[in-house]
């Protein structure tokens, strides 16, 4: 099931006064992808509330052990982030150095919405009616990936894509360029499959740590 990503809705929310307020007026930001990079790898979340001083977001997991993170959006930018917290995947964090809220809650308002994708080395195995390929995925999104394979293949020819660490994955190659390709899935993945995919590529650990806590 493709994940269908709304316009993010900023709200402000109620200031408060006395010992509750807190130093930095708070947002709202609905159901925006974004991932969290660290030294194990990048991982999907999806933002929720963001002040010009720190962030929560929904994580599909346990965190890796590496506190030292970046935000990253889906046009490329990044916030250093220090973690204040995270239990039953809610993280909190605050960002190193104060931000401008306007960057971050209107990042893809006047652009077209890219697509999150992942930094992640996979080898793979592509299979056609012509026989089997080696290859490495270099880029994985919910809705395809970029190939590095050194057989040639046509434009919309059929592949599928096999690796241990997957189950079988049928795609159309969309285009080429050298030894790189971009191919499409049949079947897209959802938000939280291509989250529970990111860290089982990455950091398994994370998802035996989320089946302990279930």
């Amino acid at each position: 099931m493709e994940f269908q990503q709304t316009r993010a809705v900023v709200e402000e929310a109620e200031t408060q006064s006395g010992a509750d307020q807190r130093g930095a007026q708070r947002y709202t930001s609905m159901i925006r992808a974004a991932k969290l990079v660290c030294a194990q790898g990048e991982f999907v979340c999806v933002i929720r509330d963001v002040s010009r001083t720190g962030i929560s977001v929904k994580t599909f997991h346990a965190l890796p052990e590496n506190h030292a993170m970046s935000l990253e959006l889906q046009n490329g930018d990044t916030f250093e982030l220090v973690l204040v917290r995270h239990d039953d995947n809610q993280a909190s964090f605050r960002f190193k150095t104060p931000i401008t809220l306007e960057r971050l809650l209107k990042e893809d308002w006047n652009f077209p919405k890219r697509q999150l994708r992942l930094g992640i080395l996979i080898p793979v195995q592509l299979m056609t009616l012509a026989g089997r390929s080696e290859a490495i995925i270099s880029n994985l999104s919910q809705q395809g990936a970029r190939l590095e394979s050194e057989t040639l293949f046509a434009i919309d020819q059929k592949v599928t894509i096999q690796t241990p660490a997957l189950p079988d994955i049928r795609a159309t190659i969309r285009w080429r360029r050298d030894a790189n390709y971009g191919c499409v899935f049949e079947t897209n993945f959802a938000l939280k499959e291509f989250a529970h995919l990111a860290a089982t590529l990455q950091c398994p650990m994370l998802m035996e740590e989320q089946r302990r806590q279930a």
